[in-house]
């Protein structure tokens, strides 16, 4: 089953990382990322460029209307993601645990919704 592993972080605690703090960070996720490619759950995954890129569409009426930025303010915005093959959810789970992100903000798991 294939799992959504959605990464959320907070964009200004990120901002005022260090040059070595960021190099860190960005070595941790390609061991994980290598990881993942060998054992054969990775299926895709990226991070994400900053909300302040980010436009919401909505139709409303038959009229499309976009929004700079997020649909809301929270404290943790969407910064990655992986798409996994994983056997259940607590395999899943295991994966996400050992996101480098994991460890300052949160990873959302999602199953991916299978048609018939």
């Amino acid at each position: 089953m294939q799992y959504l592993l959605m990464i959320y972080r907070s964009e200004a605690e990120l901002g005022t990382m260090s040059a070595a703090d960021r190099k860190n960070m960005t070595a941790e996720y390609g061991v994980f990322t290598q990881s993942i490619i060998q054992s054969g759950n990775f299926k895709a995954g990226d991070g994400l460029q900053p909300t302040s890129t980010a436009t919401t569409v909505r139709v409303r009426d038959g009229k499309t209307l976009t929004t700079d930025g997020p649909f809301a303010e929270t404290r943790e915005q969407l910064g990655g993601y992986y798409l996994v093959e994983a056997k259940d959810l607590n395999a899943a789970l295991e994966i996400a645990a050992r996101i480098p992100g994991a460890k300052t903000g949160s990873v959302e798991v999602r199953p991916v919704m299978i048609y018939d």
